[in-house]
């Protein structure tokens, strides 16, 4: 029997945060999106549950924050279970914000399935094969088996990737050496914990609603175990009390899972039609909620591009620059992640490389470096020559006047294409930038601004923004812009190629 065929220009395999971001991205590009997604339903399970400062930044250029409702900011966080307070670090949204990941990927769903992203639930990869023109994807689901083709195809299903082991991508590194059981357990009554060592083991509890507490720990000198299923809750309740000395058998489980130190990353982010995204490119431990704000900045650096190669109006190596740019921010987070698993994990044989940690993150250098990390906003792109600090930096969230009416930088993003702010203080200054960049009008916006608020943009001529919201160039280099257009924007268009 035949198979049916289905037709799309980019497949997503996952509806988690990171491919749901990807999608509504794709789509704002322009380019037809089906997401699949082997579950019936949306998980309802709260595994991540951090949001970090450049995930919140993103929210905003996208208008998304509003739609997320009310999010609370914890007065600190930390690094490998040592206090990290909340610091000035040049963003609007500094800080550990609490949302449960149900709630990030409704709102990333409904935000994609408006822009109108095909999310279809219980629909299963099976396997696919690549030609030089496009990929095919075996799907199963309620209706039967069809075949599903498209321009190219994005793996964001996580660390066991489906997508990564048929293109045969290599993934390495080390699977989990140590494991965490978490619990979100009602009907118990314990005192709240915060990373609290024990002489056995490591112990954190807090409520995370009204009669709902979730629990989790590590058994110093434990081994991960491999597990067809998650333990049973009589698990939990031993390991609980060997640790802490505490008896939680009353209580009853609403769900349980086990996550350990994985540390691995994807040799490369593209295969031909092929790539990845989130968890399926690198997996970690999730400290710091360093795993769901990885995945997400990976998405808003992919979308846009991947979708000006499937529009055609993509500069040669646009899409090469997703792998390029990513790939090192990854490595780099895994070994944050591997040096926080050490400090989180170890036993008391740790004890004075935690001393002499918990001194250093005193000092101010030590929680500045520390909180940009944790917080994505240390990421700087190889964007072309120069060495202002802002070049290849994300754009800072600031006040800006245009046109009289007073706006912020994350709002220019909103439509997810490129933004060339003129900051020029003069008619002929504005003429230049206006008549360089008229070429690439239908995708960039030249924007005449006067800073407000915004001293990173002080002394400016003009800046022209990535629609990720990253700088690609920046004045008193004019005679560049042109080449950096080209670069980002493809060739100019002309009223004919724009229709």
């Amino acid at each position: 029997m035949t198979m049916a065929h289905e037709e799309t220009e980019v497949v997503v395999v996952g509806a988690g945060p990171v491919g749901l971001m990807l999608a509504g991205e794709l789509r704002l590009g322009g380019a037809q999106v089906t997401v699949l997604e082997r579950l019936a339903e949306p998980m309802r399970e709260s595994r991540a549950s951090q949001l970090n400062a450049r995930t919140m930044e993103i929210f905003d250029q996208r208008g998304l924050l509003d739609r997320l409702g009310t999010v609370r900011a914890e007065p600190s966080g930390h690094f490998g279970g040592i206090p990290l307070p909340v610091i000035d670090i040049g963003s609007a949204y500094a800080g550990y914000w609490k949302v449960p990941q149900p709630r990030t990927e409704a709102m990333l769903g409904a935000w994609a399935a408006e822009l109108g992203a095909d999310i279809q639930w219980d629909r299963e990869l099976r396997g696919l094969t690549q030609t030089s023109e496009h990929v095919e994807a075996e799907v199963t689901g309620p209706r039967g088996s069809t075949r599903l083709r498209a321009r190219y195809l994005v793996g964001c299903d996580g660390e066991g990737s489906l997508v990564r082991r048929l293109a045969g991508i290599e993934f390495t590194g080390h699977d989990a050496r140590r494991e965490l059981i978490r619990a979100d357990v009602t009907g118990i009554d314990i005192q709240p914990r915060r990373f609290q060592r024990f002489p056995r083991g490591l112990a954190i509890a807090g409520r995370s609603g009204a009669d709902v507490t979730r629990v989790m720990l590590h058994e110093f000198g434990s081994r991960a175990v491999e597990r067809t299923a998650p333990p049973t809750y009589a698990e939990v309740v031993r390991s609980w009390a060997r640790v802490t000395g505490e008896d939680i058998i009353g209580g009853t489980p609403i769900w349980i899972d086990v996550f350990g130190d994985v540390n691995r990353q994807a040799v490369q982010y593209r295969s031909d039609r092929v790539l990845l995204a989130g968890d399926a490119a690198h997996a970690q431990l999730p400290a710091s909620g360093q795993a769901l704000n990885l995945g997400v900045q990976d998405a808003a650096n992919l979308g846009w591009k991947l979708a000006a190669q499937v529009r055609g109006w993509a500069a040669p190596g646009l899409l090469d620059s997703y792998h390029a740019e990513r790939h090192p921010i990854g490595a780099e987070v895994l070994t944050t992640v591997a040096a926080q698993a050490d400090l989180l994990l170890g036993n008391s044989d740790s004890a004075a490389v935690r001393s002499v940690f918990a001194d250093l993150i005193r000092l101010d250098g030590t929680r500045r470096y520390l909180a940009e990390t944790l917080g994505g906003l240390n990421v700087r792109y190889d964007v072309g020559p120069g060495d202002h600090p802002l070049l290849g930096a994300r754009l800072p969230h600031g006040d800006v006047l245009t046109g009289g009416n007073r706006t912020t930088t994350g709002e220019l993003l909103r439509p997810a294409r490129g933004v060339l702010l003129d900051l020029a203080k003069d008619a002929d200054g504005h003429d230049r930038i206006r008549a360089t960049a008229q070429s690439w009008r239908h995708r960039v916006d030249t924007v005449p601004v006067k800073v407000d608020g915004s001293a990173a943009l002080s002394g400016l001529t003009a800046a022209l923004i990535r629609p990720d919201g990253h700088v690609a160039w920046l004045d008193p280099s004019p005679e560049e812009l042109e080449p950096a257009l080209r670069r980002w924007f493809g060739t100019p268009t002309t009223e004919a190629a724009a229709r």
